[in-house]
């Protein structure tokens, strides 16, 4: 039988759990059979790109053939630390496997990390137990129908249900971004009563800039709202009309890049004489990088020639988005409740902590949300550690590696694997960011979910091949059972989930733009609107998932059961991805969940208080 040296996940080895704040004391306790003889254990930390510090352990005693050794050590300052066990005999080390747990090894393995972040570092309460909606605004509802386009090379989409255009071209990598179906400020007002019924708290804006592609992330004028959406004072009428229904809303802020066609960078002259193109004594001239060695001329986003980068040291500029009167502040003012900041890995880490202290100028409940598609305490980026997430940046970030998760568990891949996934960003993020960190099954970048669960894997085909696809109707249920499995996971994982537009109602699609077609509102669907809206109730009700701790009880097969233990109440969460009822134990009861399907149930902690399950 094999031993456990120590497992991170396991209090009793190491506490607190994860990541702790500099100053926090924290406890390694070691086991080690008596016969692997004399031996003399040694923590050896690695701050990043650090010498390795080596702190040796202290004898406590025996239980029957076995050593134990524990050190507690307080770091003293934020970063990114690695370490593993050195047993000072033979060179046996001991390093980490998949969950958490240590293997002895006479070779280099995998270290354990410790997360520290600034102890100051605060996230808004007001998210933590809530529930996200992300809207593509020209895709959702529009509320002035049949409105004249602002601009003369905008092409009206009158039908609603028509595909958005794409334009195949010989590498097929073109398609046009010019159809714009008009959805606005008003028509997401008109559905805020129907955002609420569904459990939404939090609202989660593509780009509403005034741009000239209907994405709107080439920024044509950043403190503008765009025509066809409405004024800034609709905006601002938007955001008092969501606060009455209990909620708010984030924007997109895209800094790394503007468009060539804006009044800032003025290539197509649409904006006059002026402009950083144009006229060299413009006063966004600094804002980017002229250079002839650029295929264009200039530094562009991605080689996209319409997409030039600008310089985040460009004073001006840093002034323009983060000071009195700019950009952050303009549109807080004007209602908003913070900013997701698109592609936060091609901003530099202290632009990012400057548009922190904008947008908490404004409040501690001001939010700062990052597009990051990685484990992001361990992200590189410009051969550079980021250090975003630590308490001087952002709040949190998207939670791609749960979604990544999510769809491996529901395409059947290795359970075990899968929690092993959920715990390593559980283990690694600080709780102040994990608690707040956006978890979504689709974005706007993403194949619709019930396309990425159940469609035919895309493999890098062409829009042509993906245009108009759709999942078999005789294979529906099945997926819309699948979805329904991934937003139960969703919903109960650590972190804050978040519905894309139209998921409810089991909308399909490939990559954009066919992931971003208009809201069916005269859909039937009702079997995903329902559970949600309980799911998001639930989180409401029940303290577990507000900041309660996440433990794996059961990975194997097709079930996947998990725990969050709160102050006052304890959830359990049985998902069954398999074809036959599962019986499983929690609460001490036998508990049926049936194929496909999930369960949840909550009692409270305190023992004299009787439980209450609920069963989805």
């Amino acid at each position: 039988m094999s031993h456990t040296f120590y497992n991170s996940l396991d209090s009793s080895c190491k506490s607190p759990f994860g990541a702790i704040p500099a100053g926090q004391a924290v406890t390694f306790n070691l086991t080690v059979p008596e016969d692997l003889g004399y031996v003399d254990p040694h923590l050896v930390l690695t701050k990043d790109r650090e010498n390795p510090v080596h702190y040796r352990m202290e004898f406590t005693g025996q239980t029957p053939r076995v050593n134990h050794f524990t050190l507690t050590v307080t770091p003293t300052t934020s970063g990114l630390y690695f370490y593993h066990f050195d047993l000072y005999t033979d060179f046996r080390r001991i390093y980490r496997t998949p969950g958490g747990e240590g293997v002895l090894s006479w070779t280099e393995g995998q270290e354990w990390q410790l997360t520290v972040y600034e102890p100051d570092f605060k996230t808004p309460d007001w998210l933590k137990n809530g529930t996200m909606y992300q809207i593509f605004p020209d895709r959702f509802c529009e509320g002035k129908p049949n409105k004249e386009m602002p601009f003369a090379d905008r092409i009206y989409r009158a039908d609603k249900t028509g595909e958005p255009y794409f334009w195949p071209t010989e590498q097929d990598e073109g398609y046009l971004n010019m159809d714009y179906y008009g959805g606005d400020f008003a028509g997401i007002q008109q559905k805020l009563p129907y955002l609420r019924d569904l459990g939404v708290t939090c609202i989660y804006l593509n780009p509403i800039f005034e741009a000239h592609a209907n994405h709107r992330y080439n920024t044509a004028d950043y403190l503008k709202a765009d025509p066809l959406l409405g004024t800034n004072e609709e905006f601002s009428a938007l955001c008092l009309a969501a606060a009455r229904e209990g909620i708010r809303i984030i924007l997109d802020g895209v800094f790394s890049h503007t468009g060539s066609d804006s009044r800032y960078f003025n290539r197509e002259g649409r904006y006059g004489p002026g402009g950083a193109y144009r006229d060299r004594n413009s006063p966004y001239r600094s804002w980017y990088d002229f250079d002839s060695g650029y295929p264009c001329g200039y530094r562009s986003w991605w080689g996209f020639e319409t997409l030039p980068e600008v310089q985040e040291d460009s004073p001006s500029y840093v002034d323009f988005i983060c000071g009195k009167g700019g950009v952050i502040d303009t549109w807080l003012n004007l209602g908003a409740s913070g900013f997701r900041l698109d592609v936060a890995d091609e901003l530099p880490d202290d632009f990012i902590e400057k548009i922190r202290t904008a947008v908490k100028s404004h409040g501690d409940d001001k939010l700062l949300l990052g597009e990051v598609w990685e484990d992001a305490t361990t992200k590189e980026a410009f051969g550079q550690r980021r250090t975003y997430l630590r308490g001087r940046g952002l709040d949190a970030v998207m939670n791609y590696p749960f979604r990544n998760a999510a769809l491996d568990y529901l395409h059947g891949g290795d359970v075990a694997a899968v929690a092993d996934a959920l715990m390593q960003i559980c283990e690694n993020y600080p709780a102040p960011a994990l608690d707040c960190a956006m978890n979504f099954l689709s974005t706007h970048d993403t194949e619709r979910a019930i396309t990425a669960i159940a469609g035919e894997p895309c493999n890098g085909r062409n829009r042509c091949w993906q245009s108009k696809r759709c999942i078999p109707a005789d294979k529906m249920d099945d997926a819309v059972r699948k979805l329904l499995l991934g937003y139960a996971m969703i919903f109960t994982l650590p972190g804050v989930p978040c519905v894309y537009y139209g998921d409810e109602i089991a909308m399909q699609g490939y990559r954009d733009p066919f992931n971003r077609a208009f809201f069916d509102w005269n859909s039937t669907e009702q079997r995903l609107r329902g559970p949600i809206k309980t799911l998001a109730a639930l989180r409401r009700s029940c303290d577990a998932f507000d900041g309660g701790r996440l433990e794996i009880v059961r990975a194997e097969g097709d079930v996947l059961h998990y725990r969050r233990v709160g102050k006052t109440q304890t959830a359990e969460i049985i998902l069954n991805r398999g074809p036959h009822l599962l019986a499983e134990e929690a609460f001490g009861k036998n508990t049926e969940v049936n194929p496909g399907g999930f369960t949840v149930l909550v009692e409270d902690n305190e023992p004299e208080h009787v439980g209450y399950f609920s069963v989805y």
